[in-house]
């Protein structure tokens, strides 16, 4: 059986490991692989939001179901298994925020903004005060100790690599993270689960953002801020106006359907969205074209590197060739579908330098041509 290196120093006997852990099979199998070195292992859940059960749904990182699962498995390897109340740091930290960016007009990444707080900040707090030697996650990523300490490395399964949604870890956090799946690919984890008789080995991967399990964004969004669902005018970016929106909640840059525009001979985009006069601009591909991105809340975690480096602003996007030009990733041809409010993760091969979020974005000659 695989067991990974904690990197901790001997006797691990007398170490002790934290597991985040969610109650899907990921987690899981990293509680049991650090069962498996001979340190001291306690796994640790967060409550942040339960809508799981409310809506009948399982799959929900968050739900009970999820919590149950976890207790399971801590049982079944024999160690500690604590859960800890955190719904309101997390409604006001991730769910308010999310509403907030949808109604500024921009994108919002809350996976990122979780790490970056409840995640993280917190378990990485809670890790300390029960005495861990590090904190265990289930994210394909890993973490290579280098010449200058610890670095952020996409996992060897591209399909799973989980780097881009971590770019706001810092050095402190990664030198007390540790990530045993992403040397892994997924099918290997699902089987290790198997093997060890985890009740959760077969328990399908969440699809949804865990506080909207129903995946309706929009519906959460006007609920929370009702000015949300307010109508605009569609327009193009040559001033035309096209139609009516049923509200900017509903849109983000780069999509394409759902504008209902009929009459037209080119397909439409939405280009950007303008949130003080409540306007949808849209256009052709063209005008998608962004020549370079203004970035803020930058982390670093590579300043040393000074090489090539490429980025990825979309959790989906490949990345691509770019260069820095003070607070602005300059990119070495137009890149498209670039939204504020996503995340620039900058990187040098597999390594993750770090990045910081969208605010605003620069057309490329190309969008005028159209």
């Amino acid at each position: 059986m695989f067991t990974p290196d904690f990197q901790l120093p001997p006797p691990v006997q007398g170490r002790r490991i934290v597991v985040a852990m969610s109650g899907g099979v990921d987690s899981s199998v990293v509680a049991a692989l650090a069962a498996r070195t001979g340190a001291e292992t306690i796994g640790v859940t967060l409550q942040l939001y339960d809508h799981g059960e409310a809506v009948g749904r399982a799959g929900a990182c968050c739900a009970g179901r999820d919590i149950r699962d976890a207790r399971a498995v801590c049982d079944r390897l024999g160690i500690a298994h604590y859960v800890f109340d955190h719904e309101t740091s997390f409604r006001e930290q991730v769910i308010d925020d999310f509403a907030d960016e949808y109604l500024a007009g921009r994108t919002p990444i809350p996976c990122v903004k979780c790490n970056m707080g409840p995640k993280f900040t917190d378990l990485f707090a809670m890790a300390r005060q029960l005495g861990a030697d590090c904190l265990a996650t289930g994210h394909y990523v890993r973490r290579i100790v280098g010449p200058h300490g610890a670095e952020l490395h996409r996992a060897v399964d591209p399909a799973r690599d989980q780097s881009y949604f971590l770019f706001a870890t810092t050095r402190e956090q990664l030198d007390f993270l540790r990530f045993p799946l992403g040397g892994m690919p997924k099918a290997e984890v699902r089987a290790l689960a198997a093997e060890l008789g985890l009740g959760v080995a077969a328990k399908p991967d969440s699809q949804d953002i865990c506080f909207v399990p129903d995946g309706d964004y929009a519906g959460l969004v006007r609920k929370l801020r009702p000015e949300a669902g307010e109508g605009g005018d569609i327009v193009h970016v040559d001033g035309r106006v096209l139609g009516r929106h049923r509200g900017l909640v509903h849109y983000t840059v780069g999509q394409r359907r759902g504008l209902e525009i009929g009459g037209l001979a080119e397909p439409l985009y939405v280009v950007r969205l303008d949130p003080a006069a409540k306007h949808v601009v849209v256009g052709p591909r063209a005008a998608l074209a962004v020549a370079a991105a203004r970035i803020e809340g930058v982390n670093w975690l590579g300043e040393e590197s000074d090489g090539p480096m490429t980025v990825k602003v979309r959790s989906l996007a490949k990345p691509v060739p770019a260069r820095l030009d003070g607070d602005r990733v300059v990119f070495a041809a137009p890149e498209y579908g670039v939204a504020p409010g996503q995340a620039a993760v900058l990187y040098a091969g597999d390594r993750v330098l770090g990045g910081g979020w969208i605010a605003a974005t620069e057309a490329a000659e190309v969008a005028f041509a159209a």
